[in-house]
């Protein structure tokens, strides 16, 4: 189906994703730099975004998501059938495995949003809420392009990953994608611990268990 394209709709959606991935406010100016505009026709969009309340504008003319785009983010994850269906498999696992084991949207490839949650019983352990956002490309100890590009095509090839203290300094986190009927990402099933508390061995059957989960998760959501 060919799409005909509406310019002004595609530069307000432009503008809400170039807050959404900011996390201090912007001017008019960084806005139409960034996104290669001009200030008048950024004006115009931004006047009838604020006034629709999904940008609020500060006195200093600096513009950030408002609280309209929130109520709109959160009308779409509360219909969405996927933090109902992933819960009890991410509580077997976070019973069988000594992770926290969450649900998570990925409404683009900057960030990931907690929609569903199960945390372990195990003494120590870390700490995530409903509705966190975390980014999805962030490094606390980064390899090198080298070795990332390895555990790319490692990743891709086996259906998941396992990140042993990149990430997070410590902690092991594994990753399996949920598919929708497209077969690209739409969610995934992730599991965190504490590295000391889950070797190799155990992060392969997890990172398994979770592939079992997730293609459980497919079937349901069609």
């Amino acid at each position: 189906m060919t799409v005909r394209a509406v310019p002004a709709v595609t530069r307000a959606v432009a503008i809400l994703r170039l807050l959404g991935r900011h996390k201090t406010p912007l001017g008019m100016k960084a806005i139409s730099q960034a996104l290669g505009l001009v200030p008048s026709t950024s004006l115009h969009i931004l006047r009838v975004l604020v006034a629709e309340e999904l940008v609020k504008v500060d006195t200093a003319k600096q513009y950030s998501l408002g609280m309209g785009a929130l109520s709109l983010a959160r009308t779409a994850l509360d219909n969405s059938d996927f933090p109902t269906l992933v819960q009890p498999h991410i509580d077997a696992l976070s019973r069988r495995y000594p992770v926290t084991a969450i649900g998570v949207e990925l409404p683009n490839l900057e960030h990931m949003i907690v929609v569903a949650l199960s945390q372990t019983q195990a003494p120590v352990r870390l700490h995530v809420d409903i509705d966190s956002r975390f980014p999805a490309l962030r490094w606390h100890n980064a390899p090198t392009y080298a070795a990332w590009r390895k555990e790319v095509e490692t990743a891709r090839r086996q259906g998941f990953s396992i990140d042993r203290g990149n990430y997070i300094a410590g902690v092991t986190v594994v990753a399996v994608p949920v598919l929708n009927v497209a077969g690209t990402i739409a969610q995934a099933i992730v599991s965190v611990g504490i590295s000391s508390q889950l070797d190799r061995a155990a992060s392969v059957a997890l990172a398994h268990d979770m592939q079992d989960a997730a293609r459980a998760v497919e079937t349901q959501l069609g």
